[in-house]
Order: C-alpha cells, then structure tokens, then sequence
C-alpha cells in the first residue's frame, strides 16, 4: 500500500551544521506545502511525517527526468523523521520515495526543485568576492535594443556606448555563467553579414543615427564571429541554431585567407595595417574624419604601412580548431581533420615570422618600416600575447616563456601591474589620437594597465602550471576593486581610472569577464570541453594558495541549465609528510577528467599515494606541467568523490 506524505516538509535551517566548504547558511521554508528550491552542495533538511510509524527507514529523493537518485538514512519517532541532504545531480523538481524493510510505502511528488547558480565559497575574503562583484560589472554592460527591428541583447563596449562584435564576443567568458540570451547578438551581427563574407564591426543603432560598420585597419572580426557562435553553441547546445550558422562561419573563414586586403598570400597568414594590438587605429599623425573632424588614422590611405600581427593569427589558428569542432558534430570528420591541420599549419608560418623567442612580435610590417626613436619594435610586449595562452595553439614552452616575460615586466615602481595593453609604450608624437588618450605613453591601448589582459594572463598561468602567479593576479585585480568598488577598461600606470570619454564605464565587463575567466576555469578549474559540459576537465588548483583547505564551486550555463559542482578539501601536513585530497563532483556531466593539484611539498613518487575513486583503489600517475603535478582520475556520469592519500592521514 502507497501512503502519502501530507504536506508536512518544511526546510529547517537553524539545526543543521554547515559544512566547512560552505559559507551559506541552510535556507527555511515556512509553507508546509510550497517546494523549496536547493542549491547544489547546500544543506537541506526535510521535516517529513509517515502516521503511527516510528522506525528505520530509507528515503530515495529522484529526480523527475530519472537522471538522479538518491538514498538516505530516516529515523521515525512518532511518525516524525528530519533527514539531511546535500542536493547534487540534475536540476530540477525531485520527489521522495519512502521504503521500509526495501518496501515502497510512501511518495511524495515535487519535495524541492534543485536550481543551480555559479558560485565559489573559498574562505577567502578576497577570492569570494570576485565573482559577485564581477557579475554586477557584467551587468553594467548589458546593452538590449533593435538595432533592425530584431531585438538583440549584448553586451556594450567599456568606453563606447554602441553593441561591438570584439567587445561582444570577448565577455562572452565571463556573461555565459549570467546569460539565458547567448544568441540574439550574433544573430544580429549573422543578418549584418555582407556579401563577401566579411562582418561589420558595430550593430547599427537607429536612435543615435549609427549604421552598422567596420572600420578599416581591423582584420579580427571574422575569427571572432567563429569563436562567439562557438562558445554560444557550447552554453546552450543547440545543435539546430549552430548548423544554421555554419554557412556564414564558412564564408568569414573564405573572406579572411582568401581577400587581398585581409590576406598575405605571399606569407600565408593574415595581415592588417600597423595598428596596437588588435586595436582600430593605425600608428601614425592624426587625420581627418569624413566630417573634417581631427580623429585617429582608422581609414586606410597611401601613407598605410601593411604587415603582420599575431592576435589575428593566433585568432584565427582557435577559430580553425573550434569550426572543426563544429563541423565534427555535424557529420563531417574530414572537414574538421582539415582545419585542425590548417590551423597547425598556420601557426608554424606565424612562429616563422613572429616568434622572438620569448613572445611574439608586436607586429611585423610587411611593406614599409616606421622607425621610433626610443623603441625598440621587437622587444614590444602586446596584449594578444596573453590571449594567445587560451586559444590552445601553443605548446607548453612557448607558452610559459610568454608568462615568463610577462612576469619579468613586473616592476611596481614602474606599474601597480604587468597587465600593459603594450610595453614599452609609443612616445609622445607617433599616435595621433586627435586629443583623444593614448597619445602619451600609459594611456589607453598605449601603455594602460588593462584588467583583461591580467585576467587572460592569469588564466594562462593556471593552465601552463604556474598557480600561484594565477593567484596573485586575481587577488590583486581583487584589491583594485575593492578600492573603488569599480573596474575600468583601463588605468594608469600610477592606478589612476582611466577615462577616454564621457561614455567610459566604471563597470568595465571586459576586463570582469576575463578575470570570471581565470576565476572558473584557472583557480576552481572547471573547463568544458565539449558542449553543455557533457564532457569537461576538472583540475582545482586550490592547493596551490596555503590559506584555502576547503572550497565549493558551482559553474551554471543559464542558457541550458546545465552545470558542475565540486566541494575540494585538503588537509596536509608537510613536517609530518602527510595529507589528503578530496574531491566530490556532481553535475550533469557525462565524462570528466579529475585532475589534482598536489601540494609544493606534497611526495615526488607516485608509489607515495593512494588513489580511490567511488572508494575503489586506481592506479596513480603523476602528469606534470610546468612547476604543477597532478594526479589524473578519468570518471562518468555525473557523480564522483576522488580521494588521494599521501603518508598516514590522521
């Protein structure tokens, strides 16, 4: 006989311990009958009655899509029993099933409904923060207008107030852990196409009487769109709405190797005029604008000096690589085979032309050479260097000697960071900003201190083994905000905001999103390697900063409601040469990789450690990168606890 349980479930908050990795207190729910929503890794209590039954009991909690189930111990006294739960699997609504002696005798539809949401409880005041802190400077951002009768919701450059494809698509690391809306931009910038396969670079916005444009030195804006409908595949999933752009990815891909004015045939690699960085102005005096207004060069003439910058290279090497993938999943093995090798291929002839041996060359002019008193061109360290570390081109040792020479730079008494946007900067009298900054050098793109490239940086250093440099540059952009509760595009060498128009935001979402970037994917370690996080690589790397023994990290794709969560603990003494790591993850993952990050002064052997995943002994290996070791564990399906053991664990 089913029983059923009439409406006695409350959440009882005040009772129940919370567990060091958390730093929320248990949520109360008053209405017997309303359905709590949980969190994953969050205590939960059930207060849930079974008339005149006092006893053991075991309560099954399931989700309704099947994909969860749960088993916990319920002691009845007088028909009363209040059980604890760590939510973990799928969201959504669960019910409770009650058994004795392996009997069903109870059920109880819509118990609670499990909602996820991003969030890392570390301990650490500063780490913690980042992260909401960040996601109100996304906010900021937010730009939803119809720039053609459609509505489109993206997000806005820090000092301009129009809807860019660059600025778009680089935040797209920080908003996929905000957004539901991943497509409607894209789908903008889609119905902007021209017909050469070439995109604008702006949405056009009728209420400022702005048309959707490019300007002319930029070469960059058909990887981006490559990469934006990626990443926006990869959030939501949808297969449909990504083989409905594969036509426009295939026709920015022929306009940008195959156009002579994007295009160096002679060299294979794509070419742009000399600008800094990826930025939208050449070097050079100031000019005219079509207005007759003085205004930076970002119209093509015969004093244009042509050549070759690696950000559009390296750019267009990740485009390749994630086209492949996209194809891949669409049926078409051989066309993906062949733009991985494209891909390789270009970045040989770009280390070819580019490479200096400790980074890549600012920019290698091709037609005509500009000499500058002062500076020297190859020894220019600019920004798309440390993009270059995420775009999963570069082998390992040319990817820490970049963090290297990156490191080197850090001087503060020259600069509160290394995160220059170009160092050495242009002096005084190269760049013609028309009164604008960054005539003078350490300001703007000439030598401003910029968040994103300190959030890139950091990314790469977790990923190419250096951790605690990782940490150190998150909690020092951790501290220049906590200063002004404010981010801005750019500063001054000295800290000072910088503001380069009445349009400057103090919620800067690039340089945010960067550091959301190096936060999830660097520090807590969470990349997704496929789509929906079905397939992902977990490697916290916690163990790296001595002040953090315990976190909880959620990652939460809005778009798809799909997720991974973790709690991490360590303990480790190093006098008595022993410790332990332990990691339990749930999610909707299908398959993961479970790195470890080993203590500095954990043992060198592998034979030191005990290996247990789901408490069954594996075998051990160490995989090292740089100066990380780590243990490697493959598991599936959606649940795991990982545990490694050195010494004799108290």
């Amino acid at each position: 006989m089913v029983l059923w349980l009439w409406g006695s479930l409350v959440l009882l908050g005040a009772s129940v311990p919370r567990p060091a990795a958390s730093a929320q207190r248990v949520p109360t729910i008053q209405a017997a009958r309303a359905t709590p929503t949980a969190a994953p890794f969050v205590p939960l209590q059930l207060d849930l009655t079974l008339a005149g039954y006092t006893g053991e009991a075991q309560v099954l909690f399931i989700q309704r899509g099947m994909h969860t189930r749960q088993y916990v111990p319920a002691t009845f006294v007088d028909g009363r029993a209040a059980v604890t739960l760590l939510p973990r699997g799928w969201p959504g609504l669960y019910w409770a099933l009650i058994y004795i002696d392996g009997e069903l005798v109870a059920v109880r539809p819509n118990v609670f409904e499990l909602r996820p949401s991003t969030r890392i409880t570390t301990g650490a005041a500063d780490l913690d923060q980042l992260f909401p802190l960040a996601r109100d400077f996304m906010g900021g951002a937010l730009l939803a207008y119809n720039p053609d009768g459609i509505p489109v919701r993206g997000y806005r450059s820090p000092d301009n107030p129009l809807l860019w494809l660059r600025d778009h698509v680089y935040q797209g690391t920080g908003f996929r852990y905000l957004e539901a809306d991943m497509t409607s931009a894209l789908d903008g910038f889609a119905r902007a196409q021209r017909a050469d396969g070439s995109f604008p670079d702006v949405l056009a916005m009728p209420e400022r009487q702005i048309a959707a444009h490019r300007l002319d030195p930029e070469s960059d804006l058909e990887f981006l769109f490559i990469q934006g409908v990626y990443e926006a595949w990869q959030a939501t999933g949808d297969d449909r709405w990504m083989a409905a752009k594969l036509p426009a990815l295939r026709r920015a891909l022929a306009y940008i190797t195959s156009d002579p004015l994007r295009w160096d045939a002679q060299r294979g690699l794509v070419r742009r005029p000399y600008t800094i960085d990826m930025w939208d102005f050449q070097i050079g005096p100031t000019t005219l604008s079509p207005d007759g207004q003085p205004a930076p060069r970002h119209w093509l003439d015969g004093q244009t000096i042509w050549g070759v910058f690696h950000g559009d290279n390296t750019g267009l090497a990740y485009a390749l690589r994630l086209l492949a993938r996209m194809e891949q999943a669409q049926g078409d093995p051989a066309q993906a085979e062949q733009y991985v090798q494209q891909s390789r291929e270009l970045m040989q002839r770009l280390y070819d032309v580019s490479w200096n041996g400790d980074f890549f060359t600012h920019y290698v002019p091709t037609t005509a050479t500009l000499t500058v008193a002062g500076v020297d061109p190859n020894r220019q360290l600019s920004l798309s260097n440390a993009y270059a570390l995420n775009r999963e081109v570069l082998d390992e040792r040319r990817a820490r000697a970049i963090i290297g020479s990156y490191f080197a730079r850090r001087d503060f008494e020259r600069a509160f960071a290394e995160w220059y946007s170009i160092d050495p900067p242009f002096p005084t009298g190269i760049i013609g900003m028309g009164g604008k900054k960054g005539e003078n050098p350490g300001e703007y793109v000439n030598g401003g201190i910029m968040p994103l490239v300190g959030g890139e940086l950091a990314r790469g250093a977790f990923t190419y083994g250096d951790a605690p440099y990782g940490f150190d540059h998150l909690r020092r952009y951790a501290q220049l905000i906590e200063l002004t509760n404010a981010s801005y595009l750019w500063y001054y060498p000295d800290g000072r905001a910088g503001i380069s128009s009445p349009d400057t935001l103090a919620t800067d979402g690039w340089g945010a999103s960067a550091m959301i970037g190096a936060l999830i994917e660097g520090a807590a370690g969470i990349k997704d390697r496929g789509k929906l996080y079905q397939q992902v690589e977990i490697s916290p790397r916690w163990s790296a900063t001595p002040d953090i023994t315990r976190t909880e990290v959620v990652a939460h794709y809005p778009a798809s409601d799909r997720y991974v969560a973790y709690q991490w603990s360590m303990e480790h003494d190093p006098e008595a040469k022993r410790g332990q790591l332990r990691l339990d993850v749930t999610g909707t993952w299908n398959r993961a990789r479970l790195r470890l990050l080993l203590p500095p002064r954990a043992p060198k052997a592998e034979a030191a450690y005990t290996v247990l995943l789901d408490g069954q002994p594996q075998a051990s290996a160490i995989r090292k990168i740089g100066g990380s070791r780590y243990i490697v564990v493959e598991a599936s399906d959606g649940d795991a606890v990982v545990t490694v053991q050195w010494g004799q664990v108290q």
